[in-house]
C-alpha cells in the first residue's frame, strides 16, 4: 500500500540539503492586544523562532488601533498573522474584505509573514497585487479537520497552493490512525518550496515532532499547556527541551513508545534525556497506535530504529517480529523491538526483570532474609492482569520460586496464563475473599488506578490486609490508591516507578548498544516525571 512504502522509501537527507532550521513557532492565542505583545515577549523567553498572531482571537479587534501595538518594533520575535476565519477552523465571522485589509495592514507594518486561506488565496492576492513588502513571506494554508487524503491528493493540493503564489506552502489535516503521517512526511520529503506539513491530533502527535527530520519549515508549540490553537499541540518547552527538536535532523534514529493509551508516558523524558547525555543522535516519541502490525509496515525505515511496546500491544508483538528472544517467548509478551540494520523486528521483554528485582529489592529492604535465595521463593504471589505486564511477572514469579495466582476480572483469560504456568486462576470477585495464608505478595499489572482514573482500585482495602508486600505496575500517578491503602494496611508497597526505571534502561541497552546512564535514568523518573 501505498503509506507501507511512504516513510520506507523516502530519503531525508536528499530532502533537507537546501532547507534552513526547521523553526518552532509559538501561537499568541490573547484576546487584548497588549497581552498578545506579552506573549510574543514570553515566546521569546522560551526560545522560541517566531510567533504566530492569531488576530481572530482577538476580543473586539480593531486593527488601525491594535495592529501598531501588537507589532510594534522592536518585537523580540519574528511575527506570522494569521485572521483565521470561521469556516477554515478559526474564530472570524466577518467578511473577507476587512479581513484582507487587516492582513495587508500588518505587511505594512512589518509582519514578516502573513497567512491567508488557500480557498481565497487568488482573491487575496488579486488585493495586494504589487503592494506585498519584500521582506514579507505569504503562507498559503488548506486545513483539513476531518482526515488525512492520499498522498496523491496532497501533492496535487502542494501544486494547487504553488499555483497560487505562495512563498511557503502550509497543509494541516487530521488523522484518523498514525500511518496517516506517512503520507505527511512523504510530501515534506519531496516537495521543492518551503512547506509547512502537520497532522492533527493525538494520532498525529509525531508530525510536530519530527517534521525536522523531513524539512519542514516550521512546527507550532504552545505558550504553555491550555493555550493549544490546534488538536494534540505540544508546548513550546517540551518541543525545545524534552524532544531536543534542535539536534532533530535527517539522520537522527527514531525510537518511542507504542501504545493505547500512551500519552501518559514518562518514557520520552527519560529516554531523550538519556539519549542526549550520551551523545546518542535520536529522539524518542509517542506513538498512538491501534494496528501494530500496520503501523510496523509503513514506518519499516532503518531510521524508526527501535519501540518500546505497552498496554495493548505487547502480545501482538510476538507475533510482529521476525525473531523473538526466547525468554520474552516463554513470557508471551514483548516490551521491546529493535530494528536490525538488515530490516528484521527483535523482541525481547525488559519488564519482567524490571519487575521482580524491584519487588525482591523492596522486601529486602524490610525483611532480613538469605541474600543467596530470592526473598519470593516458597511464598504465594497473586498476579492481577493476564495481560503482557501480567504475563511478565507470572513468568518472574515462577522462575523465582514462587506459587503464582493468576487474577483477572475476565476468568477465561486468567485460566488461560494460570494453565501456563501452573497454577490457580481466580476472578477479580473471587479475590476478594481470597485469603489461604499469611506472608503474600500482590502485584496489579492491569490500568486500574492509572490517571485520569486515579480514584479506582482492583482491590478493597479490607482485602489488601490479607498481604505483605503489594506491587503496582501503575506509575501515573506516583502514589496509587492501591499503594497507598495498602501501606495504610502495614504492608510493604512497591511503586511501579522502580519497575519503569528498570525495564527502561535494559530497552536503553537494547536501543543503543551502551550501558544504561543508571544513575541519571533515575534521577531523571525521581525528579523530573
Amino acid at each position: 500500500m501505498a503509506t507501507a512504502m511512504s516513510v520506507s522509501a523516502v530519503t531525508p537527507a536528499a530532502a533537507a540539503v537546501s532547507r534552513r532550521r526547521t523553526m518552532v513557532c509559538v501561537p499568541a492565542t490573547a484576546r487584548a492586544p497588549r497581552e498578545m505583545a506579552e506573549e510574543l515577549a514570553a515566546a521569546a523567553a522560551l526560545g522560541a523562532d517566531l510567533a504566530e498572531l492569531r488576530l481572530d482571537c482577538l476580543a473586539g479587534f480593531a486593527p488601525r488601533r491594535d495592529l501598531p501595538v501588537i507589532l510594534a518594533k522592536p518585537r523580540p520575535l519574528p511575527a506570522l498573522v494569521t485572521y483565521r476565519p470561521k469556516w477554515e477552523g478559526g474564530k472570524y465571522e466577518g467578511d473577507d474584505e476587512s479581513r484582507f485589509e487587516a492582513l495587508l495592514l500588518a505587511m505594512e507594518l512589518g509582519a514578516e509573514y502573513v497567512d491567508v486561506e488557500l480557498k481565497v488565496a487568488d482573491k487575496f492576492m488579486k488585493l495586494i497585487s504589487g503592494r506585498k513588502p519584500d521582506n514579507c513571506k505569504l503562507i498559503v494554508s488548506s486545513h483539513n479537520y476531518e482526515s488525512t487524503p492520499s498522498s496523491e491528493e496532497l501533492a496535487n493540493l502542494v501544486a494547487q497552493i504553488q499555483a497560487t503564489g505562495a512563498d511557503i506552502v502550509k497543509i494541516a489535516t487530521t488523522a484518523t490512525e498514525i500511518v496517516d503521517v506517512a503520507k505527511m512526511f512523504q510530501i515534506l520529503v519531496h516537495c521543492q518550496v518551503p512547506i509547512i506539513g502537520l497532522v492533527m491530533n493525538d494520532r498525529g502527535f509525531i508530525s510536530r515532532v519530527l517534521c525536522p527530520k523531513y524539512g519542514g519549515f516550521l512546527t507550532f508549540g504552545s505558550l504553555k499547556k491550555g493555550k493549544e490553537s490546534a488538536p494534540a499541540q505540544p508546548t513550546a518547552a517540551d518541543l525545545i527541551n524534552v524532544y531536543n527538536i534542535r539536534q532533530i535532523g535527517p539522520d537522527t534514529k527514531v525510537f518511542g513508545i507504542i501504545g493505547k493509551p500512551v500519552g501518559h508516558s514518562k518514557s520520552p523524558i527519560l529516554h531523550n534525556e538519556a539519549f542526549r547525555s550520551v551523545g546518542f543522535n535520536a529522539v524518542y516519541v509517542p506513538f498512538l497506535v491501534d494496528d501494530l502490525a500496520k503501523f510496523l509496515n509503513t514506518y519499516s525505515s532503518p531510521d524508526f530504529a527501535g519501540f518500546s511496546c505497552t498496554i495493548p500491544h505487547k502480545e501482538a508483538a510476538v507475533r510482529c517480529c521476525d525473531e523473538v528472544d526466547p525468554i520474552a517467548r516463554d513470557i508471551g509478551a514483548v516490551n521491546t523491538i529493535v530494528r536490525r540494520p538488515d530490516g528484521k523486528l527483535v523482541g525481547y521483554n525488559t519488564d519482567y526483570v524490571g519487575a521482580i528485582s524491584a519487588i525482591e529489592d523492596g522486601i529486602r529492604a524490610f525483611e532480613q532474609r538469605d541474600p543467596d535465595t530470592s526473598p519470593l521463593a516458597g511464598r504465594l504471589f497473586v498476579v492481577i492482569g493476564a495481560g503482557g505486564a501480567g504475563k511478565a511477572l507470572a513468568y518472574g514469579a515462577k522462575e523465582k520460586g514462587a506459587r503464582v495466582v493468576i487474577a483477572n476480572r475476565t476468568f477465561a483469560r486468567a485460566q488461560e496464563l494460570a494453565n501456563l504456568i501452573g497454577g490457580p486462576a481466580l476472578t477479580l470477585a473471587d479475590l476478594e475473599n481470597y485469603h489461604p495464608e499469611e506472608g503474600m505478595i500482590l502485584a496489579n499489572t492491569t490500568a486500574i488506578g492509572m490517571h485520569p482514573n486515579v480514584n479506582e482500585t482492583p482491590l478493597s482495602k479490607q482485602a489488601l490486609k490479607s498481604y505483605a508486600v503489594v506491587f503496582d505496575a501503575v506509575y501515573t500517578p506516583k502514589e496509587t490508591r492501591l499503594l497507598r491503602e495498602a501501606a495504610e494496611c502495614g504492608a510493604t508497597v512497591v511503586s511501579g516507578l522502580e519497575m519503569f526505571i528498570r525495564q527502561a534502561m535494559g530497552q536503553f541497552e537494547h536501543f543503543t548498544g551502551m550501558p544504561a546512564p543508571d544513575n541519571l535514568m533515575r534521577d531523571i523518573v525521581l525528579t523530573k516525571t
